[in-house]
């Protein structure tokens, strides 16, 4: 049975959805940018059955709150805030695309607070050619249109501080690749494991959208490592 539920954080609420087992280690999943908690309903609960599952809609999403600041710090420091309001000192985290990069972020800032590290198809974050935002979605969409603006200038233009900062995750971490039909430059993706510690990569060659779109084989490559 998977619960909705919200807590109040400092500047906005947050959604998320509480499922599996109540004495299980805790497992953090953070969504891509435009997407909400139950985009991982596919791979649950065989992802991670004896975890108790904590997935969010990060600010601006689903269920949580609108803001008038949207930046990718913010959200990490939002998760952050999440596990002190729920008692979690320690999490497993998983992340996809945006999502992931939060979850890095998180990891190289507290390092103690991350017991193992799942990104998905995420590069390093160097510097890439920007493309334009419209002005309004073409339709109705559920989430804050104004977050995409400034959260892909973030990304394009990446501060060089969360490349450094790398060097400072200490937990196990498993990328993701998506392969050759990724949008994501695949050898960036390879500098990103070079860049952690501790790092090992799976490819799967499913494009971006790898757990939606090849369920069975991201919870094959990612279920053992998370019950390891």
């Amino acid at each position: 049975m998977t619960d909705v539920r919200i807590v109040d954080l400092p500047g906005v609420a947050i959604a998320y959805r509480e499922s599996g087992p109540p004495d299980g280690p805790p497992l953090v999943l953070l969504h891509a940018l435009g997407e909400r908690a139950a985009d991982w309903d596919g791979v649950l609960p065989a992802l991670a059955p004896r975890h108790r599952v904590y997935a969010l809609d990060l600010r601006g999403h689903g269920d949580s709150g609108r803001t008038e600041h949207y930046g990718v710090e913010a959200m990490r420091d939002d998760v952050l805030a999440f596990l002190d309001a729920l008692g979690l000192a320690r999490v497993d985290l998983v992340g996809h695309s945006l999502g992931g990069v939060v979850a890095y972020l998180l990891a190289q800032a507290r390092p103690e607070r991350v017991g193992r590290l799942v990104l998905e198809d995420i590069p390093a974050p160097y510097p890439r050619p920007a493309s334009a935002v419209p002005d309004g979605p073409d339709e109705p969409v559920d989430f804050d249109w104004a977050v995409v603006r400034p959260l892909k200038a973030q990304v394009d233009t990446p501060d060089p501080a969360w490349r450094e900062g790398l060097a400072a995750v200490t937990a196990p971490t498993l990328l993701v690749a998506g392969g050759p039909t990724s949008h994501v430059p695949q050898d960036r993706i390879a500098e990103l494991a070079r860049l952690i510690p501790d790092c090992r990569t799976v490819t799967i060659d499913a494009g971006h959208l790898v757990h939606s779109a090849r369920p069975a084989e991201y919870v094959a490559a990612v279920a053992p490592f998370l019950s390891s």
